[in-house]
């Protein structure tokens, strides 16, 4: 069987990047960008008064005056005028273009102003360059303002439009099917028999993709039927750009998706990790060049598994880079006893993390209020303060 990490290495050498469009700013929040964004001119593209005040010789101030004449206001956006005289000041606006002739600002805090004249407060001095913002001490016309593989969300898009850009050239937004199987699961608003259990595990994975942003999803549950499983994911690879199943895919007698999968020519790229929970997770490319990810069934196996490589794997699908991996510090000692790596919900306090009891892979209703889980290596004692990988829901 394949470690954690190797699976999710397989997963990543095997998902490409959907193809790019174009799209106005409105429409770009949270996609991803695909193409060199550049400084469209000096930023900023003048020296830039950085506080109200007035604009002032700085020598002047040094040789001993306090007291300038108002020759004029200089407002953000506004042709700048220049200082008439050394003992003349010019009031500005944050945001405007310094005035030629000034080379220091004196913010409007240490001022007292009457009488069309500016006066320093007792104590108040200034030197060149103060409270200005240069030109290009930010970025130079013609630097990089964003990659491709950038995700945007607000900085990015405020940065897009200040280089000029109304339209990007972004990913595609992914097209995902959720399907679960299994003729025990019923819909939370149906009757339900004594003998079966709620349909939970379709809307806690569609809640997660959601939040982080994947918004095409379409949602199917299928019964414990080889032809109609085979029938409606024919349908499925015809129409998606990834498939997240849940149920199924284990060794009982009606676990029929992975059969089911590699009779539509889906690749199985591996079939079972060293890991606990979500052993069997089965994961597929298909004909299409679509990945096709086949959760266990248990609760608590569907979200880690899900959280630990489908999310990584659709950054992958979207040419963004993979994830950084988070590390929390355990706020007790923790023995990972069996010979498999250990995904474990914790409760987080700041940087510290601490397992929360449960009872196996079916218990989600103990993951209620948790932050995410850590990942621990297996045979081995974790000590209280170790780091160790931590993966938010």
């Amino acid at each position: 069987m394949l470690t954690p990490a190797e699976a999710a290495a397989a997963i990543d050498a095997r998902v490409a990047p959907l193809a790019a469009e174009t799209c106005g700013l409105g429409a770009a929040a949270g996609r991803v960008l695909r193409e060199h964004l550049l400084v469209e001119r000096d930023q900023p593209p003048f020296d830039r008064v950085a506080m109200d005040g007035i604009a002032v010789v700085a020598a002047a101030v040094a040789s001993g005056r306090r007291d300038f004449r108002i020759a004029g206001t200089v407002a953000a956006g506004a042709e700048p005028m220049a200082l008439p005289a050394e003992d003349d000041c010019l009031e500005v606006m944050t945001g405007a273009m310094l005035p030629p002739g000034t080379d220091a600002v004196i913010p409007v805090e240490q001022l007292s102003v009457a009488a069309g004249r500016a006066r320093l407060a007792p104590g108040g001095e200034t030197v060149a360059g103060a409270n200005i913002h240069r030109r290009a001490s930010d970025a130079r016309a013609g630097d990089t303002a964003l990659a491709p593989g950038t995700r945007l969300r607000g900085p990015e898009l405020a940065i897009a439009a200040s280089v000029g850009r109304g339209s990007l050239c972004v990913t595609r937004v992914p097209r995902i099917a959720i399907v679960s199987t299994g003729n025990e699961l019923v819909g939370p608003d149906r009757p339900i028999a004594p003998w079966q259990i709620r349909r939970s595990n379709a809307h806690g994975i569609a809640a997660t993709l959601a939040a982080r942003g994947y918004l095409d999803l379409r949602d199917l549950h299928l019964e414990d039927d080889p032809t109609a499983i085979r029938a409606a994911l024919a349908a499925e690879l015809a129409d998606r750009d990834a498939i997240v199943l849940s149920g199924g895919v284990s060794a009982g007698r009606f676990d029929h998706v992975p059969a089911v999968l590699e009779s539509l020519g889906v690749e199985r790229v591996f079939h079972k990790v060293a890991q606990r929970p979500g052993k069997p997770f089965w994961f597929g490319i298909a004909p299409g060049g679509q990945p096709v990810f086949a959760l266990p069934g248990n609760p608590v196996s569907t979200l880690v598994c899900l959280v630990r490589y489908v999310l990584p794997a659709l950054a992958r699908l979207e040419g963004a880079p993979t994830p950084s991996v988070l590390y929390a510090t355990l706020a007790s000692a923790h023995e990972a006893r069996h010979g498999l790596t250990a995904f474990l919900a914790v409760d987080q306090d700041g940087a510290r993390v601490t397992p929360r009891a449960n009872h196996g892979s079916g218990d989600f209703t103990s993951l209620a209020g948790t932050a995410g889980f850590v990942e621990l290596s297996p045979g081995r004692r974790h000590e209280a303060g170790q780091a160790v990988p931590f993966y938010t829901w």
